[in-house]
């Protein structure tokens, strides 16, 4: 068995515990893998190993491993400049950094152009940490809901975030949130929240999505 292998053999362990603490199906939470920084060919290992689709952070190393691997799906979950819209749009297969309205009025237009149907998430930051780079707060969700218009080409698939790793109630806070917003809005949220360090209290919160980079791929 390889390193790959092992990793996500434990990987999977891990979220099937998570998953069985909290009283809910192992079925029921995505295991994204971060491809940040790691080469094609071992993305193209776990692809062996059953995963099609992979997270990166920046638009132009995604949409070079997009180009030389089409038959595999890559979303953006790093932040996204209106510049880089367009290239995003015609490269990834779904964007889960959408936090402002601005950018979601720009993609509207350009999924218009390019005549492409495309996931988004609305990327979320309760906590107005300095050193994350995105995302909006509760009040601000509003604004980038309306920009979107219910555009049927960027179908909202729900909320991401990266929630601070010293707050132990930020995963049921952000969960709260998206239970608020369901409720007020009708809408089916899902919520991608959780990493390496911290998938089982996003389990036990209730995330939808768990993205994994370390734990998954090793070391950079």
């Amino acid at each position: 068995m390889s390193q790959l292998a092992e990793r996500i053999e434990q990987l999977r362990l891990r979220l099937t515990r998570a998953c069985e603490a909290a009283g809910r199906e192992p079925a029921a939470v995505e295991l994204l893998p971060v491809s940040k920084r790691h080469p094609l060919a071992l993305v193209r290992e776990a692809a062996a190993l059953g995963f099609g689709t992979f997270g990166e952070n920046y638009v132009q190393e995604g949409l070079q491993k997009a180009l030389d691997a089409p038959d595999l799906r890559f979303v953006l979950i790093g932040p996204l400049q209106r510049n880089k819209a367009r290239t995003a749009l015609g490269h990834f297969h779904e964007l889960m950094t959408v936090d402002r309205p601005e950018l979601a009025t720009r993609l509207r237009l350009l999924a218009s152009e390019l005549d492409v149907v495309r996931g988004v998430w609305l990327q979320v930051d309760l906590w107005g940490e300095a050193t994350k780079v995105g995302g909006c707060d509760e009040a601000g969700l509003e604004a980038v809901f309306a920009a979107l218009e219910d555009d049927p080409r960027l179908p909202v698939r729900g909320f991401m975030a990266i929630p601070p790793p010293d707050d132990p109630g930020a995963f049921r806070a952000m969960a709260a949130l998206r239970d608020r917003v369901q409720d007020r809005t009708g809408r089916r949220l899902r919520l991608s929240m959780g990493m390496s360090g911290d998938l089982e209290a996003a389990v036990r919160a209730g995330a939808d999505q768990v993205r994994i980079g370390t734990a998954f791929f090793g070391n950079r």
